[in-house]
């Protein structure tokens, strides 16, 4: 790490590091536990919704000029269906709940606090968007036997707990890809993780 700079930026204001930030969502989703196989066309249409919510938050580490890290949020009321109705059907009021997006880090950029640092960001930025009650994200599950897990692989499950966040094995979201190693998009099952604001 060298000249590492962080920027904030909201709705419209994403626009400009959609492409980078697409770029780097397809890099480090292709690893394990995702194994998303990325479509640059496909994560312009999903920043959309980003760029398109007046409330949302993209916060970004660039390091000489490249883009090494990024998270994202948004008020979950301005995500799509897929996100919004399992905390509806979950009896959560979906306009007082932020959703988490992504944190994306470089793997030669984890370790040093970046990611305690996007937790940071994004609940101050929910704090002071609105009245907000709870913060969430969802998590992909893949089974312990899976054949791309590599060795020694450890989930993130104890950071977020660490963080506050608690794990609703009820409450899901299903998300279609196509994994690295296969050829058609098939459902993935992400579970939501969820922690009170106040």
């Amino acid at each position: 790490m060298t000249q590492l700079t962080t920027t904030r930026c909201s709705g419209s204001e994403i626009q400009p590091y959609v492409d980078e930030l697409a770029a780097l969502r397809i890099r480090v989703f292709r690893d394990f536990p995702y194994l998303y196989d990325g479509d640059i066309d496909y994560e312009r249409d999903y920043l959309a919704t980003y760029v398109n919510s007046s409330r949302s938050l993209a916060f970004l580490v660039h390091d000489s000029g490249q883009l090494v890290g990024a998270t994202t949020a948004l008020p979950l009321q301005d995500e799509e269906p897929a996100f919004r109705k399992p905390l509806a059907d979950a009896g959560f009021d979906v306009a007082r709940v932020f959703y988490f997006g992504e944190s994306l880090l470089l793997s030669n950029y984890r370790g040093h606090g970046l990611g305690h640092r996007f937790f940071d960001e994004r609940e101050a930025w929910a704090k002071q968007a609105g009245d907000f009650s709870h913060a969430c994200f969802c998590a992909v599950q893949r089974p312990e036997e899976h054949p791309l897990r590599p060795a020694g692989y450890q989930p993130l499950d104890a950071f977020w707990q660490r963080r506050g966040f608690a794990r609703r094995d009820d409450i899901n979201a299903f998300y279609r890809w196509r994994d690295i190693d296969q050829r058609e998009e098939t459902d993935k099952r992400l579970t939501f993780w969820i922690r009170a604001l106040h």
